[in-house]
């Protein structure tokens, strides 16, 4: 599969877990990703497919596009509205050759590059959903060996990992570790401690 492919899989996967939130003890539970709760996660996720969609119609450089909207009145519609605009976006023509400008990672890449960026982020993403409802994934395992080929690329120096970056610092891998495993801590997330999700 083509990485446009592959995102849209992991994009429709992360809507899927999304909309199993109910009410708001539901979007009030913590996630893995520390301090967040869900609304604020699936505000960060919505904003993210906002952003993305702005940088393949060559626009991503202005800010108001990746603006985060934590108080919404029903979070999961708002993320399916946007989850929409960006598969229809990465679905352009040529868009894998355009130039996309991503503000939170210091300027232009190449379209196939980005969307790469994109497709890891919603695989980890979905899971960090499914993690704080207690669910499981349902992505492929062709899916999931393709994220963790990107996530072995991630660079992994602590000056770009951690509060205010993309991601967490990176643990330790034990051996024998599954491909979502091994890329989840690749990513500075720790799987076991939300094991309903079996990571």
């Amino acid at each position: 599969m083509d990485v446009v492919e592959l995102d849209r899989i992991a994009v429709l996967e992360a809507a899927r877990v999304v909309e199993l939130a109910r009410g708001g003890d539901h979007w009030a539970r913590d996630t893995p990703c520390a301090g967040w709760d869900l609304r604020r996660l699936v505000a960060h996720m919505t904003a993210q497919h906002h952003g993305f969609a702005a940088a393949a119609r060559g626009v991503g450089g202005e800010r108001e596009h990746w603006r985060e909207r934590v108080e919404v009145d029903e979070p999961a519609r708002a993320h399916r509205a946007a989850a929409d605009a960006v598969l229809s976006a990465f679905a352009a023509p040529g868009v894998t050759e355009r130039e996309f400008v991503l503000p939170e990672l210091g300027g232009g890449f190449a379209g196939r590059t980005a969307i790469g960026f994109h497709f890891v982020d919603y695989v980890v993403h979905a899971w960090d959903v499914a993690a704080a409802l207690g669910v499981r994934l349902r992505l492929a395992d062709e899916v999931l060996g393709a994220a963790l080929a990107v996530a072995r690329r991630v660079p992994t120096d602590p000056a770009g990992r951690g509060p205010g970056f993309a991601f967490a610092p990176a643990l330790p891998v034990a051996e024998g570790s599954g491909p979502l495993e091994e890329a989840l801590r690749l990513l500075g997330r720790e799987p076991r401690a939300w094991p309903a999700t079996g990571g």
